[in-house]
């Protein structure tokens, strides 16, 4: 009768969750353990570990990348002349295997032609949008499309059931990709649709972050998914001991079905993007629906890395017919509807900050007003100035950050930027009711972007992330309408409320912007 107490307190010991975390310390510990072995009592390995930490910081002066993160190594190496050096050269080169960048190079150039901006398409553009969607359609890289059609959800239970209803119609193929599945009701009910849809011989593929999820599923769910016919990739696995960086996730959330419909955002499949589970307060989050043309940008999307892990060619031939078969019988649908809608992607394996450039492009030309989600503010000197900017030119300029940080370190990092924007225009609103986890922008009511790009270093610079940017579409006045409700219920910090915090604690704020982009 103790059998299954036993069996469940075995299970929870040796979970896939406490053998990473127990080896990965044991790895650290070992490290620390032979660093301090061999230096101990040696003058000259302690030599040589400054003089190549002086190199260290020689070659990051010297190289070309973000500023912060360089100071915030510089300034580390400088606290441990010994160990920093060698940190660095572990830990600290963020630049992918140049195989990995020639692998993903390879597999975009073959689907240039079929990616490329159609003719005139983009003639109705005034100038400085038509030079953005010019930027994106290169190193996004993706065209803009009309005739499509774009809805905006100010929260993941009220996607939820479009969502459901959209895989349940699915007759081809239906292509997932997220940065965190979790079990429970949201993935429960997705799942049922998933294995019933694959039974019926509809294609269907998933892609997960092995990192995102690791707290969310079972050890054997790649099998149980393949058992049921549903081709399933964990994205950079987890290897304990053998690497502890794992900068690159994929942190992008895509769905597509039969090429007639796709969706992006902020929302994952776990619980709390549907408030079935409360972690901290009310969850808010965001969530694009598009229909129409712009759909087969998605569906490259998905197969190109889909195609990059597992170094195979799909037939792209079939996925872009099936596309234009459903697009043309949905044109009385979009006939209504106005605007351009411009999907992109950020990828770490290139030079180009695309993410944090459409950001960046959207505040310079703001002219009446920029309306700003985000769940971290952790900021380099260029978008501060151009927010900064953007305020002192008149521009109403706002920012939403969560009321109920998720982690209270970042969270930290973020309030360290609220005085010097509010100082200089900037309004920044805490979300009372909880956590705000949407990712969007909107501006003059002309242009919009929601997506899966958070304002921090690591999802700038080094995730895999996904977005749309949209021009005078409905959807435009859909995310605006949000953000004047979310105002409504959120708080407007004042500088007196920072300048009330205690002096150790400003000082810790402040010294945790140095190391802002290693965290």
């Amino acid at each position: 009768m103790f059998r299954l107490p036993i069996v469940k307190f075995f299970n929870r010991i040796f979970n896939r969750v406490t053998i990473t975390v127990v080896l990965v310390a044991l790895q650290v510990l070992w490290l620390l353990w032979a660093f301090w072995s061999f230096t101990a009592g040696r003058v000259w390995l302690n030599g040589a570990l400054k003089a190549l930490s002086i190199l260290i910081v020689l070659y990051l002066v010297r190289k070309d990348e973000n500023s912060a993160y360089k100071i915030g190594w510089i300034v580390l190496i400088g606290l441990l002349p010994l160990l920093g050096g060698a940190l660095y050269l572990a830990f600290g080169n963020k630049a992918p295997a140049k195989y990995l960048r020639e692998r993903m190079q390879k597999v975009e150039q073959a689907h240039q032609t079929e990616l490329a901006q159609p003719e005139g398409q983009t003639d109705a553009l005034d100038i400085s949008s038509r030079n953005l969607s010019r930027y994106v359609a290169k190193f996004g890289p993706y065209p803009a499309w009309k005739d499509t059609a774009a809805h905006y959800f100010s929260c993941g239970e009220e996607m939820y059931p479009q969502l459901l209803a959209d895989l349940d119609k699915a007759e081809k193929f239906i292509f997932l990709e997220f940065f965190i599945l979790r079990s429970g009701k949201m993935w429960d009910g997705v799942e049922q649709i998933l294995r019933r849809k694959a039974a019926q011989g509809v294609d269907v593929r998933l892609i997960y972050d092995d990192f995102g999820s690791l707290l969310g599923l079972p050890s054997d769910f790649v099998i149980r998914m393949e058992k049921a016919h549903i081709r399933c990739i964990p994205f950079n696995p987890v290897v304990p001991l053998v690497s502890l960086v794992m900068n690159h996730r994929d942190h992008r959330k895509i769905v597509v079905v039969d090429g007639n419909v796709a969706y992006t955002g902020g929302v994952n499949l776990a619980d709390e993007y549907i408030n079935a589970r409360v972690r901290f307060g009310y969850w808010k989050d965001a969530a694009i629906r598009l229909t129409g043309e712009c759909v087969w940008s998605f569906t490259s999307m998905f197969l190109e890395l889909w195609d990059y892990i597992l170094k195979t060619e799909s037939d792209y031939t079939f996925y872009r017919a099936t596309s234009m078969e459903k697009h043309r019988l949905q044109e009385k649908i979009h006939a209504d509807e106005k605007g351009f809608v411009q999907p992109y992607t950020d990828s770490p394996l290139d030079h180009e900050d695309v993410g944090e450039n459409v950001y960046l492009n959207i505040i310079s030309r703001a002219k009446k007003y920029l309306y700003i989600f985000t769940p971290y503010l952790i900021i380099g000197s260029e978008m501060r100035t151009a927010l900064v900017n953007a305020a002192k030119s008149g521009v109403d300029v706002r920012l939403v950050v969560p009321g109920i940080p998720d982690k209270k370190l970042v969270y930290f990092l973020t309030q360290s930027n609220f005085p010097y924007l509010i100082k200089n225009g900037v309004k920044i609103y805490t979300y009372t009711p909880g956590f705000i986890h949407a990712k969007c922008f909107v501006s003059d009511d002309v242009q919009a972007t929601v997506g899966t790009v958070n304002m921090d270093y690591r999802s700038l610079c080094l995730h895999f992330e996904c977005g749309v940017w949209m021009y005078r579409t409905r959807a435009v006045l859909q995310v605006k309408e949000d953000a004047l409700k979310t105002f409504a219920e959120s708080h407007e910090v004042t500088l007196e409320e920072f300048q009330r915090k205690s002096f150790l604690v400003r000082t810790f704020m402040g010294a945790l912007k140095l190391f802002a982009p290693l965290l």
